[in-house]
């Protein structure tokens, strides 16, 4: 087998000594750790270094591999220019890679703009893999919004590839770990930093790449990590693989997490089929969501299946509680996929005959018309997520002592009435009602300094 093993590293910039300046001494574990690997990987003689990195080209959709000859870069960001690498890329594995992308429709290859200066979650790997000797071809690879499905998807295609060409190929995964571990820290605390972390960590440890795999989204969102899907990739390159784990350190004492882990891959395991195990256990997850849905989710749900898989909006179900059928109210219909936002519209005040007909039209238009996203598919249907908000009518307040931003909605008008601009009430990272009137001027298309006129509205939830 050509797939010699992968590891995890991180990358902060002040690991370099010439970076940190003495402050690099407070992450000595993971330091000795990364030179432990570094040689571990140089040792094994590869002739192909593949980096992931959360710091190249990213799109939401597409999985960007570097093209190109070579590549060069610095640190020049960080006030130290003369800190340059140069690489050379493997251009016939990239071809490969892209050739097998294509015939699998896998949305992975060199197309979108490029940017050919190396980054720095490339460069620190290099930077401790040329230390200890490296001197073979690279292959950069970027991350994407994707889901886990096609990070693995494209591990198992890179070792498919390395088979297909002769090529000795060693996986490096690079990514920090949560961004929130410490009040005094860089980016804040947040409860999810350490749980994140400990996460990691047990799965670094056991090899656990199922519970990498089925890591909640909104665990990783709130822990604001950057590598889980440099480590999904890893780990798709090790499917129906053994794999002899090892980590080596896994600290935070910055208040970003930094893990160091080796993986060496063993003889083939048909029960390892990580990706076809988490997708199961994420089908299993959405049916059990899908049988606690109340009516009013079960709504939203149906109406937007049936227009998007049959081209017909859904005719007002006779079986409805009365409060749907007799009641009218304004209300808002959220989507989202994999803990990220898909689409959201609603109407403040009821424009049709009752709410069922109003959560109805609502659905419709959250997954095929709000303008940030693109209409939902019906590939996606059976992946997404609903919320529903019915508003209370809103009344005028005097000013923002009458708000709370657990509590209230808010809609902001400009004094002539033309613009306004609305925010639900207790949204995440939204903790002050200054914050939740700034945000619902600038969706009104309000400026700071206009005057304006505040209403306040009450929601029923429905997640």
């Amino acid at each position: 087998m050509s797939f010699l093993g992968a590891c995890v590293v991180p990358h902060p910039p002040l690991i370099i000594p010439e970076i940190g300046r003495g402050e690099e001494k407070g992450i000595s574990a993971t330091i000795e750790a990364y030179e432990t690997t570094a040689k571990w990987l140089v040792d094994k003689e590869p002739d192909l270094v593949i980096i992931t990195s959360p710091h190249a080209t990213m799109y939401a959709d597409y999985l960007q591999i570097s093209s190109g000859a070579s590549a060069k870069g610095s640190f020049a960001n960080f006030g130290h220019p003369e800190l340059a690498f140069e690489v050379e890329y493997d251009e016939e594995f990239v071809r490969q890679v892209e050739q097998s992308a294509e015939e699998i429709e896998l949305a992975t290859g060199t197309l979108g703009r490029q940017n050919h200066d190396l980054d720095h979650g490339t460069m620190i790997p290099l930077y401790f893999l040329q230390r200890a000797g490296y001197t073979g071809k690279i292959v950069r690879i970027g991350l994407s919004g994707l889901s886990y499905v096609h990070h693995y998807a494209l591990g198992v295609l890179l070792r498919e590839t390395a088979d297909k060409l002769n090529r000795r190929m060693m996986l490096v995964a690079s990514g920090d770990l949560s961004h929130k571990l410490k009040k005094d820290g860089p980016y804040g605390f947040a409860a999810e930093g350490p749980v994140f972390d400990q996460r990691m960590a047990d799965c670094f440890r056991a090899g656990d790449f199922l519970q990498l795999l089925t890591t909640p989204a909104k665990l990783a969102e709130d822990a604001a990590e950057c590598g889980l899907r440099s480590f999904w990739i890893m780990a798709g390159a090790f499917d129906c693989l053994d794999v002899e784990p090892k980590l080596l350190s896994c600290e935070g004492p910055f208040g970003v997490g930094y893990g160091v882990a080796q993986f060496t891959p063993g003889e083939k395991n048909e029960v390892r089929n990580i990706g076809e195990q988490a997708v199961e256990c994420h089908k299993k997850a959405m049916a059990e969501r899908r049988a606690k849905e109340d009516a009013y989710l079960r709504l939203a749900r149906h109406s937007l299946e049936s227009y998007v898989r049959d081209g017909k909006r859904l005719a007002l179900p006779i079986d409805l509680p009365s409060e749907l059928l007799n009641t009218r109210a304004g209300a808002f219909v959220s989507i989202k996929k994999a803990g990220q936002l898909r689409g959201c519209i609603g109407t403040i005040l009821p424009v049709r005959d009752s709410l069922a007909a109003e959560i109805i039209a609502n659905a419709v238009a959250a997954g095929t018309e709000d303008p940030r996203f693109p209409a939902v598919t019906a590939d996606e249907l059976d992946d997404l997520v609903y919320d529903v908000d019915v508003l209370s009518e809103p009344e005028p307040i005097e000013g923002p002592n009458q708000l709370d931003v657990k509590r209230y909605g808010v809609i902001v008008s400009s004094a002539d009435g033309h613009r306004r601009g609305l925010l639900l009430p207790d949204l995440e990272g939204i903790d002050t009602v200054e914050e939740q009137i700034s945000i619902a001027r600038r969706k009104g298309g309000i400026s700071p300094d206009e005057k304006i006129k505040l209403q306040r509205f009450e929601v029923t939830r429905h997640e």
